[in-house]
């Protein structure tokens, strides 16, 4: 289960794999929400509209056809997007935005036809009045839908770029906390951003772990954030 965090306003749920691995989640709010769902709103209808002028010259025939593409659009739009388009529909991924299972995985079929065909339900009695009670009664903000499906709505976080390292020596550090070795791939990753004796003092505070002052120090972090990253000599 995705833990609750004591702070009220935090939204970050921390989720823990069967691997032991532990993931957090940037649950959405209702504004962010509201937002997105206003563009996928403004995309479906443009495009409804466009297509039924377009088949004006059909006739009684056409507004037929309008009445499918309005019926699937309605229902198909935001699943096929969810599933097909890593969790987003347009609207979403403008705001960076994805649905996911509660558990962090891709949302599926079965979960996203769930969710939206409940949509239904969570704009009654007008403008999604049952869906913005459920969202306000739960720490995860999921409306009727997303409690029937087991599905949230997270932000997307930005990749993260592997660190990178001038080439040299990767040498195996001392025995190093997990807080430590992320300092060291921090600063030799961060550190040629900074002049030479900027990088030199503040190797100076580690000199406990290098056993190295000044630019030796800077080398020696260097080569131990080459070792703990697996970069190549």
């Amino acid at each position: 289960m995705i833990n609750l965090e004591p702070a009220l306003l935090d939204t970050v749920r921390h989720l823990e794999t069967p691997e032991g691995i532990t993931l957090s989640l940037r649950v959405a709010g209702p504004v962010a929400r509201a937002l997105a769902w206003s563009i996928d709103l403004l995309i479906k209808y443009t495009a409804l509209l466009m297509l039924l002028l377009a088949l004006t010259i059909l006739s009684r025939g056409g507004f037929g056809l309008w009445l499918i593409a309005l019926f699937l659009t309605e229902w198909l739009y935001p699943a096929l997007f969810e599933v097909y388009a890593s969790g987003a529909t347009p609207g979403k991924k403008a705001l960076g935005l994805i649905v996911v299972h509660a558990n962090g995985t891709p949302v599926a079929w079965p979960a996203a036809l769930i969710r939206n065909l409940l949509c239904a339900v969570d704009f009654l009695p007008v403008l999604y009045g049952f869906g913005v009670i459920a969202m306000f009664s739960n720490r995860d903000f999921q409306r009727l839908g997303d409690l029937a499906a087991g599905t949230v709505v997270i932000y997307r976080d930005s990749p993260v770029l592997a660190p990178s390292f001038p080439p040299g020596l990767a040498l195996p550090p001392p025995p190093l906390s997990l807080a430590e070795q992320q300092l060291m791939i921090d600063f030799a990753d961060r550190g040629a951003t900074l002049n030479p004796d900027r990088q030199a003092e503040l190797a100076g505070l580690l000199t406990g772990l290098t056993r190295q002052s000044g630019i030796a120090g800077v080398e020696r972090i260097r080569a131990y954030a080459r070792w703990l990253t697996g970069a190549q000599s």
